[in-house]
């Protein structure tokens, strides 16, 4: 899951702007996770699918009914209702993902428009556009004509479009407006020198009150967001554990699991 880095950069770059002394960035890590992807899921209205890397897949639908590689696996009920759950369990857990990303996207405008509005910044328009095409990319990454799709293969792409094409757009877009509102910000600096009375000390000591105030509105929603991701993290290692019981219990499973452990627990 090293890939998933979305909710870092988005926080990291705009936050810096106001202030350099930030630590709050969020990802779904390989340092941050006991567990990573092994496997692709979809998840469909009434059908759960797991892909492996050799294309074969596994289909567990609403009826309790089991395919795996294209043949029928017949179930009892204690299996049947073991499947149920871990189904049940991806249904709940696995969209938080998507959920953190895009919440992640709305921290970065709180960012944005608390930095905007401190130093008079225009041109942000650019910014607010690309926040959408992220929030965009993010929706289209994971939900797909109706069904949610992860996996170690998503997140690699998605982490590649990222790198690739928004970290740089965001760079520019943020030095763009900077630029363009230069003599308003160096306005706000002028009216906050005046404001300490021409004490460069004070005037230091104000503009890093600012910073801080700035970041601890943003922080507030970071930590929370980190809190989340943490959270994730061990629902998806107990998810882990649910699949090595399941495959003792239904050993047509075996290879299909979404989540493998990085160490013997």
């Amino acid at each position: 899951m090293k890939n998933l880095l979305l909710v870092s950069a988005l926080i990291c770059t705009p936050v810096a702007m106001a202030h350099n002394d930030n630590d709050s960035t969020i990802s779904f890590s390989n340092d941050q996770c006991d567990v990573e992807f092994k496997n692709d899921v979809r998840i469909k209205p009434n059908e759960l699918e797991i892909f492996t890397a050799k294309n074969q897949a596994m289909q567990f639908n609403s009826n309790g009914d089991l395919m795996v590689n294209g043949e029928f696996v017949a179930l009892n009920n204690s299996q049947r209702q073991a499947l149920t759950q871990y189904s049940d369990s991806l249904r709940i857990q696995l969209p938080e993902v998507a959920n953190i990303a895009l919440d992640g996207v709305k921290i970065a405008g709180v960012a944005l428009e608390e930095v905007g509005n401190a130093f008079n910044i225009n041109g942000l328009d650019d910014m607010s556009s690309l926040m959408d095409d992220i929030r965009v990319e993010v929706e289209n990454t994971f939900y797909q004509e109706g069904t949610f799709v992860m996996g170690q293969q998503s997140f690699n792409q998605f982490g590649e479009n990222f790198e690739h094409q928004f970290e740089k757009q965001i760079e520019t877009a943020v030095e763009s407006a900077v630029m363009q509102s230069m003599g308003s910000i160096l306005v706000a600096l002028g009216s906050e020198l005046l404001g300490s009375g021409g004490d460069m000390d004070a005037f230091e000591e104000r503009m890093e009150n600012m910073g801080a105030q700035i970041e601890e509105k943003v922080e507030l929603h970071a930590n929370n967001l980190e809190q989340r991701a943490n959270s994730l993290c061990g629902n998806f290692a107990e998810i882990a554990k649910q699949e090595e019981q399941l495959v003792t219990l239904v050993p047509e499973l075996e290879g299909y699991q979404l989540f493998t452990f990085k160490h013997v627990k």
